[in-house]
């Protein structure tokens, strides 16, 4: 298992941002593929066309999502990892702060790059 860390700048508030996370029509409209997101504590969530799923387990209106995560590529005996997406306020937007934690290590790679490419 490894860690995704990565930090970028986005020109919008955090509540637009953490909206674009957490609406399912906002995050199917900017991914481009369909998006079901019961944004509550304990909702399930899918993306890209049911390929991501997983359970909220920590949500903070623009500060911090924390879920469960897993694809439909994940291997079948590793436990779903954790995503934390925490949002800050910055000069010229909104500071996001994505750590990815126990991420199947032969997967990574692919994740980090989709991170990067798709969000």
């Amino acid at each position: 298992m490894t860690t995704i860390k990565q930090k970028v700048v986005i020109s919008a508030e955090p509540d637009e941002v953490y909206d674009a996370y957490m609406d399912s029509k906002k995050h199917a409209k900017f991914t481009g593929s369909a998006a079901k997101i019961d944004a509550r504590v304990g909702g399930e969530f899918t993306a890209w066309d049911g390929y991501i799923v997983g359970r909220n387990l920590e949500l903070e209106k623009g500060k911090k999502i924390v879920q469960e995560w897993r694809t439909t590529e994940w291997p079948g005996n590793n436990p779903p990892s954790h995503l934390e997406i925490v949002f800050k306020k910055v000069k010229g937007g909104t500071q996001l702060t994505l750590n990815h934690t126990d991420v199947p290590y032969e997967q990574a790679k692919d994740y980090r790059k989709g991170w990067i490419d798709f969000y």
